[in-house]
This record gives C-alpha cells, structure tokens and sequence, in this order.
C-alpha cells in the first residue's frame, strides 16, 4: 500500500505544477491575441484537462469497463459543474461574458439532450452514436475557430509595466502544463483506484466520484489556480468546455471505438440509478449554473454554496445505497 501511497502524492505535484504553468500559458496566449479569457478557457485550456478524461474512458471502453467509460463522463460533469465550478463562484462571484459563454452553453444542451435521449430510449450507445458526438465537437471547434478569427485584435498597447512574454515560452508552459496534469492525473487515478478496490468500493460507483473527481482534478487545479491569480474567466470557460468535451470528444471517443449498453450494476428506488439520478443531475447542476450566466449576464456567491451542497449529498447517496 506504500508505494500507491507514494505515487498518489507524485501525481498531486505534478497536478499542482502543471496546473500552475497551463495557466501561465493560456493567460499568456489570450493577452497576446487579445481573445477572451472565457473562450480561451472553453477550447485550449478545456482540451488540455479532458485529456485524463479521454485517457481513462477510452482505455476503459476497450477494455470492456463501459461503468468506467460512462459513469467517468457523467460524473466529471457533475464534479466539474457542482465542486470545480462552484469553489470558484464562492470564492469569486461576479459579472460573466454572456457572449464569449454563449456557443459553448447551447452546444452543451444540444450535446445532453441527445445523449440523454438515447440513454433514455433505447440504453444503447451505438458507433453511430459515437460519430454523431464527435461530429458535433469538429462542428463546435470549427465555429469557436471562426469566432475567434472574428474578435476584434484590435485595441490599446498594453502598458510597460505589463510586458507580453514570448509565444514560444507560452506554448511551452501550456503544452508541458498539459502533460504534467496528464501524468499527474493518471498517476491518481490509477493508485486511488487501487486504494478504493481494496476497500471494496463497486465499479460503477468508483467512476462516478473516485475515478470522476480524479480525472477531472486538473480543472479543479486550474479553478484553484486561476482563481489565485485574478483569472475567474478562464476557470469558467474551461469548466464549461471541458463539459461539453466529456460529452462529444470523451464519450464520442469511448463509443466510437467500443459501443456499450448503459450499465445498470447499481439500482436506486428500483430503478437504473443512472437514469433516475446521474443524468437528471447533470442537467440540474448545469441549469444552476449557466441561467443566471445566461440571463444576468453575472454568478452569484448563493449559486456556488448551492452546488457544493449538492455535490456533497451526491457523493452521499452513491455510497450510501
């Protein structure tokens, strides 16, 4: 047990460095470009810290662990929305660019509300499935890329005392930044795993929090981090981005290369606790975050409490029944 102990913590620097250097490096790029730190977040930075993600849900589904390969992208959302998104709200509420938030929010809905539609109707992800989600994350790269390409790069000359770094330095710390918090990640996931099947702690339950939480500890670095560093926009814009990708690149990913009936190991009131509880959740816990974004155009301190009540009670209900 020693040695998974030792890694876990291996895997926890290397987080908290390449964290700490991702963000360096987008905040970087998005001062250079003049973009938008928020759309910054919901493409670069989301992509960087779905890796683990999209490690573990492929390795999974290819291996024949579809509760690891599904309850992995259903929990990563309900971790990044009702912890990750939620201590940054708490720690810092305020005004939000409903514009810059816009593409990736409707995307989201459009992704959820087909994929809950087939988890609801017929409980089997095909290969066309798979294709259909991918499909829809080119579409939304390709119209994120134009919308950028459209943003004004115009405006005033920074001041001297607030210097451009290099762009190679700056995609330097953004591309090790990514490995660090992949190695890091795995390296957590894989040991914390160890250590909860030891205590006899079943699958679909250790993808919907343990192996969830793990994976998507790079956000979670990142909302620290940029938090610490006045950067609350680029938190929001990754968590937001990185759900849409557990949807379309994750899941796509998974199914594509191993199509996969929805688990059913774990019942709650008699019913598939997937369907009663984990879906209905993720939208809950997005709704709660993205309409007051969306309508006032701002996130309150209340919005955050709440998530982090919810998150806590859910991790509750998952080992409690």
């Amino acid at each position: 047990m020693l040695i998974p102990v030792l890694l876990f913590l291996v895997g926890l620097v290397c987080l908290i460095r390449g964290g700490d250097w991702f963000v360096d490096g987008a905040v970087g790029i998005a001062r250079r470009f003049h973009l938008p730190e928020i759309l910054i977040g919901a493409t670069v930075v989301s992509i960087g810290t779905t890796l683990p993600e999209v490690m573990v849900s492929t390795a999974g589904a290819l291996q024949g662990h579809s509760s690891i390969a599904y309850g992995n992208a259903i929990g990563s959302i309900i971790c990044n929305t009702s912890l990750i998104a939620a201590i940054t709200i708490a720690a810092k509420p305020g005004p939000v660019s409903k514009k810059s938030l816009t593409l990736p929010v409707c995307f989201f809905y459009i992704a959820a509300v087909f994929y809950a539609a087939v988890a609801y109707l017929s409980g089997y992800f095909s290969r066309t499935v798979g294709i259909v989600l991918l499909g829809l994350f080119l579409v939304y790269m390709f119209l994120t890329i134009r919308q950028m390409k459209a943003t004004d790069p115009t405006g005033e000359e920074k001041p001297d005392n607030e210097p451009q770094t290099k762009l190679g330095k700056d995609l330097l710390l953004l591309v090790v930044g990514a490995a660090l918090i992949a190695v890091g990640a795995r390296l957590l996931v894989d040991n914390g795993t160890l250590i909860a099947q030891a205590l006899g702690v079943p699958e679909t339950v250790i993808a919907l929090t343990f192996v969830a939480l793990g994976t998507s500890l790079p956000e979670l670095v990142t909302a620290i981090t940029s938090v610490a560093k006045g950067h609350g926009a680029l938190s929001l814009g990754n968590v937001i981005g990185a759900n849409l990708f557990n949807l379309v690149l994750v899941s796509g990913m998974a199914i594509t290369l191993r199509p996969f009936q929805i688990p059913a190991e774990k019942q709650l009131f008699g019913h598939n606790a997937s369907l009663v509880l984990d879906v209905p959740l993720m939208f809950a816990v997005m709704l709660i975050l993205t309409v007051p974004a969306m309508l006032k155009s701002r996130l309150y301190r209340a919005q955050g409490i709440a998530l982090l009540i919810i998150y806590f009670s859910f991790c509750v209900i998952q080992f409690a029944f």
